[in-house]
């Protein structure tokens, strides 16, 4: 079964548990993600339209989605949904399973589950940049590689936003160790 980045961002982010994803040297197996519906999602970045920053969650699906977090960390999304309805599956957690030394000098000595455990994370462990921005995700700086069996997951509330909390549009597998703790509750 191959991803159809045209679906919405809910439909494709379930789909994205389990694959590899790679870049520079680094492959991380997807855990966790989130999905932004666009215009119709007070959380999206896209929610008030187009604008220079966010243009690449606009599409084409399956390219990439680079924005700066906080002043510091590189998060990283998907496009998807019909080109121009600003959707995207945000890239939450994984375990990392190549490029272990490369992703340690990036991140420094934390525990091996944090090493891509959440999106600053993830994109530190990555090396991702804002000149990721629109690069395909199966093309000559990113691979995406899919599970022969998928893994079975969970969904619930979104974590580390202050709008449309209570949507389940966050996708986990459940049980592993490099999905995020949800601050102040006990990890689901």
């Amino acid at each position: 079964m191959s991803i159809d980045f045209l679906q919405t961002a809910d439909i494709v982010a379930p789909q994205l548990l389990g694959c590899i994803f790679t870049h520079d040297g680094v492959s991380i197996r997807l855990t966790e993600v989130e999905a932004y519906l666009g215009a119709e999602d007070a959380a999206a970045h896209t929610h008030r339209g187009k604008t220079a920053r966010n243009a690449a969650m606009f599409g084409p699906g399956g390219h990439m989605y680079v924005y700066i977090s906080y002043g510091i960390h590189r998060a990283g999304n998907i496009a998807c949904a019909p080109e121009g309805t600003g959707q995207g599956v945000l890239l939450r957690a994984g375990e990392v399973v190549a490029g272990e030394e490369e992703a340690y000098r990036r991140r420094g000595p934390v525990p091996f589950p944090r090493l891509a455990q959440g999106p600053g994370n993830l994109g530190q462990a990555l090396n991702l940049q804002i000149s990721d921005n629109h690069a395909p995700v199966n093309g000559p700086d990113f691979h995406l590689e899919e599970p022969t069996d998928r893994p079975e997951w969970v969904s619930g509330p979104r974590i580390g936003i202050s709008k449309n909390t209570d949507a389940p549009l966050r996708f986990w597998i459940p049980g592993d160790p490099t999905v995020s703790v949800r601050r102040g509750r006990p990890k689901l």
